[in-house]
Formats: structure tokens, C-alpha cells, sequence
């Protein structure tokens, strides 16, 4: 195992955040206030508590990411770095969009919402794929 590119892991976290800052604003805040409504999800939420506990938990998943690419190897990565994308893309795929369809199916939420929502995850975790591969 070599060792673990923490700055990678900062910064794919700050990625994955600036993501969210388009996905959820320009892009498809409009689509996604129209699903939760003015009286919905937005309006149980405090801003800055929902900003600080985003940040904190894109940086566990960057870090876990982070680990698993130590695991994997420099050496390795170096030789297929598509692994970068198939790993990261596949974390979501595999393990948090399954994960988020479930938790919203229970909670009877639109599919619209879970699109809107699988999309961003699935292209943050690319995102952090891309940071890692770059500062590989």
C-alpha cells in the first residue's frame, strides 16, 4: 500500500462541493425546489448546518476514496489510470445510489427528486475520480 494523498482527498472533497454548487444551483436548483416545494425539505433545513455537515461528510468519502487508491497503488494507477474513473463511478453506481433510491423510495419521494440527486452523486464521485487521477 503506498501512501495516502491527503491534499488529493481535500481537494476532491472541495470538488465534489463545487459540483453541488452547480448541480444544485444554476442547473437544477430550479427543478429541485419545484419537487420539495417552498414548504418542503428546504424549509426543515438550517444553511449553514447543512453547508458545514456536506463538507464534512464529502470529505469522509474523499478520504475513504483516497485510501482505496493508496490500496490499489501508485504503480498500478499509473499503468490503468481509468481506474480512477471506474472506481470512483462505480462507488456511486454500486453503493450510493442504490442506497439514496432506497432511503427515497421508503420515504415516497418523486423519481424526478432521486434523478436530480443520483445525478449529482454520480458525477461528484467522478469528480473526485478526476482530482485524484490529476494530483496522482
Amino acid at each position: 500500500m503506498g501512501p495516502m494523498n491527503w491534499l488529493a482527498a481535500v481537494l476532491a472533497a472541495v470538488s465534489a462541493f463545487a459540483v453541488g454548487g452547480l448541480w444544485y444551483g444554476p442547473l437544477f436548483g430550479r427543478a429541485k425546489l419545484s419537487e420539495v416545494g417552498p414548504g418542503g425539505l428546504a424549509a426543515r433545513s438550517n444553511p449553514g448546518r447543512t453547508v458545514g455537515i456536506t463538507a464534512v461528510l464529502l470529505l469522509v468519502s474523499a478520504t475513504m476514496m483516497a485510501h482505496m487508491f493508496a490500496r490499489i497503488g501508485g504503480e498500478t494507477l499509473a499503468a490503468k489510470p481509468w481506474l480512477y474513473f471506474m472506481m470512483s463511478g462505480g462507488l456511486a453506481v454500486a453503493f450510493v445510489i442504490p442506497a439514496l433510491w432506497i432511503s427515497y423510495t421508503h420515504q415516497k419521494l418523486t423519481t424526478r427528486l432521486a434523478l436530480i440527486d443520483a445525478g449529482y452523486w454520480l458525477v461528484s464521485y467522478l469528480a473526485m475520480g478526476a482530482t485524484f487521477w490529476a494530483l496522482g
